[in-house]
């Protein structure tokens, strides 16, 4: 138990006065625990939706037995996604066999530019993407993504107009649970399962990382108002994966918006600087540090974890500390990527892999083509810019003599996957570029830097907060020099 602040007894006032709620939550402020001393006080029974399965197993055991803990693809396959089991375990398709199997065979003309077979087929299997992802009842033309070259909206009309016949069918393809051409994932069965209008039986539901919510996810939450309590909690400022198709829900959210904004996992000075990337994020809180948790700014030496921009970033990281004799730990281990490497290098040497993720690819070329241009194949890009930058030798090396993170004197991290965590000294890494610099020039005769991406701001956020006693801005000192530094 511990003595609520002044936000948190607010929260927990509007929560026992039945209100719909979307909480703004900045980074250390209690979030996890708010929700949890909700629902301790209350006998009604609930349901938290958790961004993954590793959170959602966190908190089940931070609540009480009143409510379940799952994420929200886990409750659409025990409904009905356990009836595709055949289907979700089937190897990785280059698009253009998925598109010879749903008719497309030959190159079509629109606005007198050639489409070839495959581009035809990416364009199809990212419209079923982007239906998923969407709240839409029926996949229409909306979802037909824009092509470069045909940005007119004449000429996307009639792309969408070829592209939509053979979508359709693609999704179609998707809704028999045995077998099909159209590789099968989990996005498909949460939206199988949002399409039946499904009620959760709960009196209250709670939504955390509602920042980076797929709008399928928040039709699901929404579509539970009349029978079920609603609570959002998140940071609008850490919606860093809207590249996935998320999208930050709670600003538009009907209910009664707070937020918490007392961090208790660093100090005052911290504060300040994530106030900066804040306010650069136009973000809609702005943080207090805990006068009990003093965190300083500056050079590190021995920092507990290295933050990154990029997975090249981070490796590169790993390959300098291990030469240099230390004990290393990588988030997310190295498992996947030494059986991935072992794969590539197979291909490399012109011989077949049975890995499944890459065994249908006869060569490493046919695979940095799929990576670059299918968009099935986007989560298979951080591999082949390890391979083409470090080679497979390298990065085998370096993953055999990592450590567990228990063990190891610093844990290398991207930013994206240091999210929720927390270590006590923390160095950003020099793979965060500032942005580049406008034609114009200062009083001085030196040029303009451009403005900063509000995403950009909002992953250094991320990162700069993850410390708890010390912090190295390290890669990011740039914006001390930039326009937008001092607010």
């Amino acid at each position: 138990m511990f003595t609520p602040t002044d936000e948190q007894t607010q929260a927990a006032d509007c929560f026992h006065a039945g209100d719909h709620m979307a909480l703004q939550a900045g980074a250390g402020t209690g979030k996890t625990s708010t929700l949890a001393l909700l629902a301790r006080h209350t006998p009604r029974r609930g349901r938290y939706f958790a961004y993954n399965r590793a959170i959602a197993q966190e908190a089940a055991t931070r609540f009480p037995p009143t409510v379940t803990c799952k994420t929200a693809h886990s409750l659409a396959y025990a409904a009905l996604g356990h009836r595709y089991a055949r289907r979700l375990g089937a190897p990785r398709r280059p698009a253009w066999q998925t598109g010879q199997d749903l008719g497309i065979t030959k190159p079509a003309r629109v606005a007198k530019h050639t489409l070839m077979p495959t581009t035809l087929s990416n364009t199809v299997l990212k419209t079923v993407t982007r239906f998923c992802h969407s709240a839409d009842a029926v996949l229409t033309r909306r979802h037909v993504p824009p092509l470069r070259g045909l940005d007119h909206p004449e000429h996307h009309q009639e792309l969408a107009d070829l592209v939509l016949p053979y979508a359709q069918k693609a999704w179609a393809d998707l809704q028999h649970p045995d077998d099909g051409a159209v590789r099968f994932d989990p996005d498909h069965f949460l939206k199988i399962w949002s399409l039946t209008n499904p009620k959760i039986h709960a009196d209250f539901l709670l939504l955390d990382e509602a920042q980076d919510t797929n709008p399928v996810v928040e039709h699901i939450f929404n579509s539970q108002r009349d029978h079920a309590q609603l609570v959002m909690v998140g940071d609008s400022a850490q919606a860093i994966y809207q590249w996935r198709g998320a999208k930050d829900v709670m600003t538009g959210f009907e209910g009664t918006h707070l937020t918490l904004s007392r961090s208790f996992r660093f100090g005052p000075v911290l504060a300040t600087e994530a106030n900066r990337w804040l306010t650069i994020a136009e973000a809609p809180l702005r943080l207090t540090g805990s006068d009990s948790t003093p965190t300083g700014l500056g050079p590190l030496t021995a920092p507990d974890a290295i933050l990154c921009r990029t997975n090249v970033g981070a490796m590169k990281h790993v390959m300098t500390l291990l030469s240099a004799g230390a004990r290393v730990a990588l988030v997310g281990g190295g498992d996947s990527l030494r059986s991935l490497a072992l794969a590539a290098r197979q291909l490399q040497e012109g011989r077949s892999t049975g890995h499944p993720e890459l065994v249908l690819f006869p060569t490493w070329g046919a695979v940095q083509d799929y990576a670059a241009y299918d968009p099935s194949g986007r989560d298979l890009q951080p591999l082949v810019d390890l391979v083409d930058t470090h080679g497979t030798d390298a990065i085998l090396n370096a993953v055999s003599h990592l450590a567990q993170e228990s063990h190891a004197q610093v844990t290398i991290s991207t930013a994206h996957k240091a999210k929720g965590r927390e270590w006590q000294r923390v160095k950003i890494g020099d793979d965060f570029p500032p942005p580049r610099d406008t034609d114009e020039q200062d009083a001085q005769g030196k040029p303009v830097p451009g403005p900063i991406d509000p995403s950009e701001a909002r992953l250094a956020y991320v990162a700069v907060t993850r410390a708890r006693l010390h912090l190295d801005i390290g890669g990011l000192s740039w914006l001390d020099d930039h326009p937008d530094g001092h607010p």
